[in-house]
């Protein structure tokens, strides 16, 4: 996606985004942590980002992707606004209608109508193959 006559990217990104830029061949990936470094446009070059915890609002972080040409000059920009979900599984693990973020019967199941814990049910077959 890179404009015609680039050579080289750096990127810029908020607090709330870890990125990496993982080089073909080489088995560890380089955290994006120093504001003006630039990495050569090289095929197989991957940019990889997320995030780590939930967003306080829509599109409250951003990556952006800056493009240079040889001798350094700067062609073109690409962004990207993120949003972090976050997502857990509650339940009413002790099935008295109430579903609690921290009820000691969440990680263990029990039978019976003394029981506890839930029944998690996931459908993994292909619907349409």
């Amino acid at each position: 996606a890179a404009p015609a006559g680039a050579v080289a990217f750096g990127v810029k990104h908020t607090e709330g985004v870890s990125v990496d830029v993982l080089f073909r061949g080489r088995a560890e990936p380089e955290p994006v942590a120093v504001a003006g470094a630039r990495w050569p446009l090289d095929e197989g070059t991957v940019l990889r980002f997320s995030m780590s915890r939930a967003s306080a609002e829509v599109n409250d972080n951003k990556v952006t992707v800056s493009f240079y040409a040889d001798g350094g000059k700067p062609i073109n920009q690409a962004g990207v606004f993120l949003t972090g979900v976050g997502i857990s599984l509650d339940v009413d693990a002790d099935q008295d209608g109430v579903v609690e973020k921290n009820n000691p019967h969440k990680a263990s199941w029990a039978w019976g109508p003394q029981g506890h814990g839930a029944i998690l049910l996931v459908s993994c077959d292909k619907e349409f193959p």
